[in-house]
């Protein structure tokens, strides 16, 4: 066999690798937002005190929370803690913080090109509702669009309202990632008519 033709032939094992990499990776991705869905329908599901309905028997996280835009027709599953690897399945609640739906500032973080991409969309004035997984669905209004230097931890402050803050990498466009600065959109929560009956659609 020729130079040129193992060349070739080396040249497409590798090109099916590498796509065969990068599918495997979509497929792990998508089959995680259906483990998401059915651990978080579990946790609704589930007596209070139950303990938390792990989406597959390895994982170090469940789910939370999950929140919706409503304009945008977008839903997301929160996961428990807001390491790299949970952020690689969905955005996290980062400890410390009150859970989202509940009362205080609740931070939940998320990777810019995925998960959180939504962010960008946001507009002063849009609604997210949060279902808690006690099934109870609280209205919050964007009150909040900024950047900050990702040291800026008054993000995380406890004002004593009632809070949703929502993080990711910025600018959303950058090609390496991490960075020093951070997109935060911040939300209030609606008074009179906080609890929201009926299913996230």
């Amino acid at each position: 066999m020729s130079v040129r033709r193992w060349l070739s032939v080396g040249l497409l094992l590798a090109a099916v690798a590498v796509g065969g990499k990068g599918v495997w990776l979509y497929a792990k991705a998508q089959l995680a937002q259906v483990l998401l869905e059915r651990a978080w329908q579990e946790t609704l599901a589930e007596p209070a005190g139950a303990g938390p309905a792990r989406p597959w028997p390895w994982a170090d996280t469940y789910p939370v929370a999950r929140i919706e835009a409503p304009r945008l027709g977008v839903e997301r599953i929160v996961l428990d803690g807001s390491s790299g690897r949970t952020m690689a399945f969905g955005p996290g609640h980062v400890i410390g913080t009150a859970l989202p739906g509940e009362d205080g500032n609740s931070v939940v973080g998320g990777h810019r090109d995925t998960h959180l991409a939504f962010l960008r969309r946001l507009r002063l004035g849009d609604e997210l509702v949060v279902e808690r997984a006690d099934g109870v669905r609280r209205r919050y209004r964007i009150d909040l669009l900024e950047v900050v230097d990702r040291g800026d931890l008054g993000v995380l402050a406890d004002t004593g309202a009632a809070r949703l803050t929502l993080v990711t990498c910025y600018p959303f466009d950058a090609v390496v990632p991490g960075g020093p600065l951070r997109y935060v959109a911040g939300a209030a929560l609606v008074p009179d008519g906080s609890a929201v009956s009926g299913p996230l659609a």
